[in-house]
């Protein structure tokens, strides 16, 4: 709690705000957050639900109303001789119409699906899973963007930072140089020569200010937030824990590979029978007794239900095929996720190299910069006493100036790598 009040008490002393700083961390989940593509998450979702839902409504009674009319050629009635029969006894049997008509209703509830609507359910989760894996392979990549953008502004301010030191010290030895030319022990060329460097390198500044500008702009469209007056802050430099690959391209090949095997118990509650109740109601003519329907042609209420057993059999011709293109569909995802693998090892073991160059490199800039800066600073005493001339020390201005360019951009590019080999394991 102490080191909050420290850290609150040293903001209000400078009059920076706490805020007047900025992550890379930050930046990538800003930039997440601010893509068009993160509404898709919810879209999908949404998508689920329906979809599952409808699968659910798959257990309530079904209904099916109709009305039809109907004209046959031939219709039932009774023999002749029967007919002569029993109109002797003073009653007339038509036979049926041949013009019937009814309004009815069929209904129907499932008992046992064969296990259908589960394997659908299950089906419905794992294609859902995939979905958002995918578009959480898309979303990934916006990090690498924001740590492209992020590491190259670091690299352009540092130039223009190391590029305003030496204007400072081109302008304070110019400025001796003029002492020395009016007291008329220095060359009006060498003057110039001073200040035309001088020059051309508030020229660079302005140039490298310009750029840095410009990709804090396009960062800020990136993220959805403006970054203007805040410091970037350098990131940790610490090397992930472990080199094991934690990508969301893994877990996309995992959901597919599950998603196979929801649709492989699809195909064997395929193969199950069905068993449902159903009952069957109409108003019209015929009725369900055809000798009353004979003796008048009255419309009459019908009413039939019972218990259904139903088997596709066809379902067994296709069954073999159908889990063999599971299989191989598989083993293609099998292979993908393995070449993926492969690649990310090189990737990893190529990233570790160049880290290990990095720090091999930079455990010699401090002395180099050291040492262009003691001879700079001889330089300038040489010219002062008249021993070289303004050529000489902007070279040795221009070489200590490189080697402090040198020594920053390992640092930054050390912290690039770093950040890279994290992008390739995710870690």
């Amino acid at each position: 709690m102490w080191k909050l009040y420290v850290i609150l008490a040293l903001s209000l002393l400078t009059g920076i705000p706490l805020s007047a700083q900025v992550t890379l961390e930050e930046c990538v989940k800003l930039a997440q957050d601010n893509y068009p593509l993160i509404r898709k998450y919810d879209l999908l979702e949404q998508t689920k639900d329906v979809n599952l839902s409808d699968i659910h409504k798959s257990w309530l009674p079904q209904i099916n109303v109709y009305a039809q009319g109907t004209v046959q050629n031939e219709t039932p009635s009774f023999p002749e001789s029967l007919t002569e029969l029993i109109s002797q006894t003073g009653t007339s049997i038509s036979g049926l119409n041949e013009w019937q008509y009814k309004i009815g209703v069929d209904l129907s509830q499932n008992i046992w699906d064969g296990g259908a609507s589960k394997s659908q359910r299950r089906m419905e989760r794992a294609e859902d899973t995939e979905r958002k894996a995918a578009l959480d392979v898309q979303l990934y990549a916006i990090r690498q963007r924001v740590e492209d953008l992020y590491f190259g502004i670091l690299l352009i301010e540092e130039q223009a930072e190391q590029t305003r030191a030496m204007h400072s010290l081109l302008q304070s030895n110019l400025d001796k140089l003029q002492a020395m030319l009016d007291n008329g022990t220095a060359l009006q060329s060498d003057v110039d020569m001073v200040e035309a460097q001088c020059l051309g390198t508030a020229q660079q500044l302005t140039q490298a200010e310009s750029m840095a500008k410009s990709y804090r702009k396009v960062l800020e469209i990136l993220i959805g937030k403006s970054i203007a007056g805040q410091e970037l802050v350098r990131p940790d430099a610490t090397l992930p824990q472990d080199l094991l690959s934690a990508r969301p391209e893994l877990r996309h090949y995992e959901a597919q590979l599950q998603a196979n095997e929801a649709r492989n118990a699809g195909i064997t509650a395929g193969l199950m029978p069905r068993i449902g109740l159903f009952a069957q109601a109409y108003y019209g003519y015929p009725g369900l007794d055809y000798f009353e329907s004979m003796m008048n042609r009255d419309l009459s209420f019908n009413l039939l239900a019972g218990v259904k057993v139903s088997w596709n059999i066809g379902a067994f011709y296709h069954k073999k095929n159908d889990r063999q293109k599971l299989r191989l569909s598989s083993d293609h995802i099998a292979v993908e996720r393995d070449v993926f693998l492969f690649n990310t090892s090189m990737q990893t073991r190529s990233q570790l190299d160049r880290i290990d160059e990095l720090k091999a490199v930079m455990a010699k800039d401090d002395r180099i910069v050291e040492l262009r800066q003691n001879v700079r600073m001889a330089a300038e005493s040489q010219l002062g006493n008249g021993v070289i001339d303004a050529t000489a020390l902007l070279t040795k201005l221009t070489d200590e100036k490189q080697a402090r360019l040198n020594a920053s951009y390992h640092e930054i590019q050390l912290l690039q790598s770093i950040y890279q080999l994290k992008y390739t394991l995710n870690q």
